[in-house]
């Protein structure tokens, strides 16, 4: 863990209110972007990630260090989101298409037009997959967590996030192939940093 936070997360355990402050800062705009990607509301992602972070501040002492904090703490967004689900079980996931505030909306003339419509299509795409595959996407390619780190967010094995985004490329591949005029099966789809399908 980055010394920096392993030093915050010290401070803010023993109730130093500018460590607790300054983590929030940290990771604050995280949260809120992999909540709003899992339900979909702003509004919702916006109370779910004042959830969380309740629950991080009241078991922070719990925090033992054997991860880093930011897979712990999505690991308390994830649980969080999963109890909201439960309780909400009429709520229909993705409601508001929150990745078209992701893509730009003033692409030069055609220069980004084709690469801003194949990111909307991914994104419409990867939201109708079902939710293990869905979360494990949003987390280690949206969030950047590494393989391992998804894995214990999700509480699965590293195995098991490998075999999940397999069968999402194929997925995507196959969809993707199918559904866009003139995609060339060989062509690369760049998925998030430097990541390629």
């Amino acid at each position: 863990m980055d010394s920096r936070i392993k030093s915050l997360c010290r401070r803010a355990k023993r109730a130093d209110k500018g460590a607790a402050s300054e983590l929030l800062k940290i990771y604050y705009a995280d949260i809120l972007a992999y909540l709003r990607r899992l339900c979909g509301s702003k509004q919702d992602a916006e109370d779910l990630t004042q959830e969380t972070f309740v629950k991080v501040w009241s078991s922070l002492d719990g925090f033992k260090g054997r991860s880093k904090f930011s897979t712990w703490l999505y690991r308390i967004a994830h649980n969080t989101y999963i109890d909201w689900q439960r309780r909400n079980t009429s709520i229909q996931s993705n409601t508001d298409r929150w990745w078209q505030e992701c893509i730009d909306k003033n692409p030069g003339p055609f220069a980004n037009l084709a690469k801003t419509q194949l990111a909307q299509r991914l994104y419409e795409v990867v939201d109708q997959l079902d939710n293990d595959k869905k979360h494990t996407v949003y987390l280690h390619y949206y969030q950047g967590l590494s393989l391992r780190e998804t894995a214990k967010v999700l509480n699965i094995a590293t195995s098991t996030v490998k075999y999940r985004l397999r069968e999402v490329f194929k997925t995507l591949r196959v969809k993707l192939g199918n559904q866009e005029n003139g995609f060339k099966q060989r062509q690369t789809i760049p998925i998030v940093k430097g990541e390629l399908l």
